[in-house]
Order: structure tokens, then C-alpha cells, then sequence
């Protein structure tokens, strides 16, 4: 008899489903407020902030080794170097620096309520994802005592 998925895996897939379609929101509405005004200098700076650090992310965890979904790859490694060092998920974090950048572009509230949301969505993400990874790894809650989940030092 085939195995079921556990709820976490659809509730992964449903995680991502929201994510993606955040981002597209936001990503929208940037482009609106874009056609009418320059793109603000934080803004640049925020969205050059996500690429490198995205950057980074992906030089220090290689693709193969991760899941856009909130459940570890069999076989994968527990990666504690580079941007991984200081933050358990600077993909996410990556990702909130271009939505900080693409609700700063927009004109209006809309997207800085579709940023909440997506932050939000990043939130439960990578708590399921955690749980997944301390059941795997021995050592993860040392590293999680070590290290902040989004932001060096903070949170």
C-alpha cells in the first residue's frame, strides 16, 4: 500500500503556494508604483541586499542539499557556514529584504499588508522546517541555541 503524505508535506506545499503568490503580488504592485516614480534608493539598496545574501545562501547550501518546501531532503547536510553561520534561514531572509524592497517600490499600504502575509507564511515555514531538521540532525538544537532564525542578533 502506497505511504500517505503527512499533513506537514501539504501543508509545505501549501506554505509554498502562498509564498510564491505573495511575492508575485508584491512583485506586481512594485511594477505599478515603478511606472509612476524612480525606484527609491533604500529600496535599491534593500533589493541589492537580497540578491547578495540570496547569493551567498546558495554558495554556502548547495541546490541539491535543500526544498523550496519546509522538509529536508533525505540524505541532506546540516549546513552551519557562510551566511549560515549567524541565520537558520537566510534564503527566507533573502526573500523578506526583496519584498522590504518591492513593498517599498509600491504606492500604497496593499503591499506592505502582502509583506506582513509573506513574513508570516516564512514564519511557519521554517518552524515546520525546524522541527523536521532537529528530528534529523543531532546536533541542530545546539545550532539553533547559536544562532537567530532571519536577522543576526535579533530575531
Amino acid at each position: 500500500m502506497p505511504s500517505q503524505p503527512s499533513p506537514n508535506a501539504w501543508l509545505g506545499a501549501v506554505l509554498v503556494a502562498f509564498q510564491f503568490t505573495f511575492m508575485g503580488l508584491l512583485a506586481g504592485l512594485a511594477l505599478a508604483g515603478l511606472r509612476s516614480r524612480p525606484m527609491p534608493p533604500d529600496a535599491a539598496l534593500s533589493a541589492l541586499g537580497a540578491v547578495l545574501l540570496g547569493l551567498w545562501a546558495l554558495s554556502a547550501n548547495r541546490p541539491g542539499n535543500f526544498n523550496i518546501r519546509p522538509t529536508p531532503r533525505p540524505g541532506g547536510r546540516l549546513v552551519q557556514h557562510g551566511p549560515y553561520r549567524w541565520i537558520r534561514h537566510p534564503m527566507y531572509s533573502a526573500v523578506l529584504l526583496a519584498g522590504l524592497a518591492t513593498a517599498r517600490m509600491a504606492q500604497g499600504p496593499a503591499a506592505w499588508v502582502v509583506l506582513a502575509a509573506l513574513a508570516a507564511v516564512l514564519l511557519v515555514k521554517a518552524g515546520l522546517e525546524e522541527r523536521a531538521l532537529g528530528a534529523l540532525h543531532p546536533g541542530y538544537a545546539d545550532y539553533v541555541r547559536r544562532t537567530r532564525r532571519f536577522i543576526p542578533g535579533l530575531f
